[in-house]
């Protein structure tokens, strides 16, 4: 077996055997916690025990328990099997300890209820090739195994797993060529909504030096908000939100709970309010003790003031959600009044919205204000918090339209994931085609470029983001930086507040 094919590196806990594929040394499902279940179940994350001799890093390990994301089922055997969940993957173009490069770690994105770093569409082969870095993706728990709130558990389950990631980083990366003193943590979503709150996390500090937040989801619960939410859906399967009574429930036959609970989540919306109307049920929860504070509260304070940041947003967020509902063409202005009201930050947000958008059509309201309540909102605001707290931040906004379906979709939801990767299968595919065209390719070059020199330099290309000249990127295939938003739309989006929780039960 020849080292240059298959090269090893010792971790502190033992020795791995990786692979080297298209210039790259990649190393794949290195257990960086112990499988979390058993006794375990439901706890935080424990360190991994030694072994002995060389360990094969050389398949992904198995995703966390989840429930099935779309209508069609995985073919037998193409997707890992076992307890085995929380574990990293590193792509270095050397796995040299005397060659520190900076870090980037991948945290995935999927409602806080989907989600595997095995997902094609993380290949970070061309990022790590084409920035001369360390890529690192990681599984951590999501949905009831991650979020739920569980009596006699900790909250936040799933971010005690990044941050225990993270920590393997600090202790590991070096002896793959990376250097710990130089981790950006990127991702999407809610992972995006993930590092967030890692950032404001006293757990995490110290862990990383620099963020890209692409698309912060605005949804963050209330202790009380979780606990109601826990109490619902277990009591749809006999049990009550426990530990001792959910632990005894297989953790693939659980996630059966959380699926059947996401279509009668709009009964609750007396209680729940505009959380009801979203697809999920599973969010971080501000519990006091994980997580003490929303993000940006604890932004606006300087908790994160050292911290680099990139944050920023979709043009169209909503549009995929409606693709993907049924609803394009749909809309009438009796759905929009109804959305306008419900998600709008202020009770005469629809008059608000419709003058501020004189001309916006039925659709194209409900869309916007369901983007810039679950997005657009969280993610400028998160920029503003920081530089409120002292902080420095670059915000952008993804303006050029998903090329598939004639354009349809715009820049909606999930666009800049297969940008960031240059990796076109699976939504990447429904987005753009599976041949993506060449002024596709240049903004994805332009995309991993501004991200690598950010995580290497902390300029990604663009000036840095004050509450006067509000200068943000526009990302598209001819890029440009401009004051942002418009007058009417500042004055109107300037109205919504993240500092105190916006989700609550009555």
């Amino acid at each position: 077996m020849s080292i240059d094919e298959f090269p090893e590196v010792t971790t502190t806990v033992g020795r791995v055997r990786g692979r080297r594929t298209e210039g790259l040394a990649v190393f794949r499902g290195i257990p960086y916690a112990q499988p979390p279940v058993g006794a375990m179940r439901f706890g935080a994350p424990r360190p991994v025990g030694s072994w002995d001799g060389v360990r094969d890093a050389l398949a992904f390990g198995p995703p966390p328990p989840q429930e099935p994301f779309g209508p069609e089922e995985a073919p037998p055997g193409s997707v890992p099997t076992g307890d085995d969940w929380l574990t990293v993957n590193v792509w270095s173009p050397d796995a040299d300890p005397a060659v520190r490069r900076p870090v980037m770690v991948w945290i995935y994105g999927g409602a806080y209820k989907f989600g595997s770093a095995d997902d094609p569409a993380y290949d970070a082969g061309r990022l790590a090739r084409d920035g001369e870095l360390v890529v690192v993706t990681l599984n951590y728990r999501v949905g009831i195994e991650g979020f739920l709130r569980i009596e006699g558990a900790p909250a936040n389950r799933g971010l005690l797993d990044q941050v225990a990631a993270l920590e393997w980083v600090r202790e590991n990366i070096s002896a793959f060529g990376g250097d710990p003193e130089q981790v950006t943590v990127f991702g999407e979503s809610a992972g995006a909504g993930s590092i967030a709150a890692l950032m404001a996390m006293p757990r995490a500090r110290g862990l990383f030096r620099r963020v890209i937040a692409q698309s912060v989801p605005g949804t963050f619960f209330s202790d009380a908000l979780a606990q109601d939410i826990a109490e619902t859906l277990a009591a749809g399967i006999g049990l009550r939100p426990t530990v001792a009574d959910l632990s005894g429930v297989d953790p693939r036959k659980l996630t059966e709970a959380g699926a059947a609970l996401g279509p009668r989540m709009r009964e609750y919306a007396h209680r729940w309010g505009a959380v009801a109307f979203t697809p999920t049920p599973f969010s971080p929860v501000v519990d006091g003790d994980v997580l003490a504070t929303t993000p940006w509260e604890a932004l606006a304070s300087g908790a994160a003031r050292d911290v680099e940041l990139v944050v920023g947003h979709n043009r169209d967020e909503f549009r995929l959600f409606l693709f993907l509902g049924g609803m394009l063409g749909r809309v009438d202005e009796g759905l929009a009044s109804l959305a306008l009201g419900l998600f709008g930050p202020t009770p005469d947000a629809e008059r608000s919205y419709r003058a501020a958008f004189p001309d916006a059509s039925a659709e194209y309201l409900f869309e916007l204000v369901q983007s810039d309540w679950l997005f657009r909102m969280p993610s400028l605001h998160l920029a503003e918090a920081h530089v409120t707290g002292g902080g420095r931040a670059h915000v952008y906004e993804l303006t050029y339209s998903a090329p598939a379906n004639d354009g349809v979709l715009g820049a909606c939801h999930g666009l800049d994931v297969p940008l960031t990767f240059g990796v076109y299968g699976g939504l990447g595919g429904m987005l753009i085609g599976s041949t993506p065209s060449p002024e596709t390719e240049a903004l994805s070059t332009r995309f991993r470029s501004a991200w690598t020199a950010f995580a290497t330099t902390g300029d990604p290309g663009w000036p840095a983001y004050d509450t006067e000249q509000r200068l943000v990127q526009l990302l598209d295939t001819e890029p440009r930086v401009t004051a942002y938003p418009e007058e009417a739309a500042r004055r109107l989006w300037e109205r919504y507040s993240f500092a105190s929780l916006p989700l609550a039960t009555p």
